[in-house]
């Protein structure tokens, strides 16, 4: 399945579709973003629309593809033209950009501790141990 952002007012997505890759597909059989996009806007009535990678995440692409459109694309994402990025919403004023991955990021890096290393020998799942604190852009922990 293929999905497309719904794109409203200052690129904000509204919703995020799943179309059949068949229906995609040229004369050739090659898939192609707009006839997904022409396909939308004749069942929707809506003309704004962009192909997004749901194994896309962080400017990676977790099958080993090409990246696509930086991150998967979800309510309340922004699609940025400029950068043909969706990006999240943010959230928290101190947080800044990364260019790269258009993944927000705290001003100071996430503490790793030594319990979080030893979780992620054992099961690769690391709890969040720590929340962020905006008044004093200061990671805290937890009370666990």
């Amino acid at each position: 399945m293929a999905s497309f952002a719904k794109i409203g007012l200052n690129g904000k997505v509204i919703e995020v579709l799943s179309v059949n890759n068949e229906v995609l597909k040229d004369a050739n059989g090659i898939e192609r973003e707009d006839i997904g996009i022409d396909f939308l806007t004749k069942l929707t009535g809506w003309a704004i629309w962009k192909q997004t990678s749901y194994n896309t995440n962080a400017g990676i692409h977790s099958l080993g593809g090409t990246p696509f459109r930086k991150n998967h694309a979800a309510k309340e994402y922004t699609y940025d033209e400029d950068r043909d990025a969706f990006i999240p919403k943010k959230p928290f004023n101190s947080w800044i950009l990364n260019e790269q991955t258009c993944q927000w990021e705290a001003p100071v890096p996430y503490p790793i501790t030594y319990l979080q290393n030893k979780v992620s020998e054992y099961n690769g799942s690391v709890n969040d141990l720590y929340n962020w604190n905006e008044e004093t852009k200061s990671w805290d922990l937890q009370n666990i």
